[in-house]
């Protein structure tokens, strides 16, 4: 493995580590259906205002989520729609492999 393909593993891996976490995936599928703000969020995944806020600077800082501006509100949406097949093709893995990734104990927090 090279160098850069080593690189290009690591960038993978962080993505995945980014939506690990139940509170940001939540959030994130609640995105796929689009633009909403905060307080959209929060009434969605039932997180939260300061764990929805939290979650929500670190998928922007990571480059995930958009933010704008409204009056006293701001807006969140996917940085890139093709997060939403990334989902629906993560959900049809799944319905394949649940009964044995359910089964194992390897990802257990």
């Amino acid at each position: 493995m090279t160098t850069e393909s080593l690189t290009d593993v690591e960038v993978l891996a962080k993505l995945f580590r980014g939506l690990s976490d139940p509170s940001r995936l939540g959030i994130v599928q609640t995105l796929t259906a689009g633009e909403r703000s905060v307080s959209q969020i929060v009434a969605a995944t039932g997180l939260s205002q300061p764990n929805v806020s939290g979650h929500l600077s670190c998928l922007r800082d990571c480059g995930l989520v958009t933010s704008r501006p409204h009056g006293r509100s701001v807006f969140y949406a996917l940085a890139d729609e093709r997060m939403e097949d990334l989902l629906l093709a993560a959900g049809d893995i799944l319905c394949r492999v649940s009964g044995r990734l359910c089964a194992c104990g390897r990802y257990e927090r």
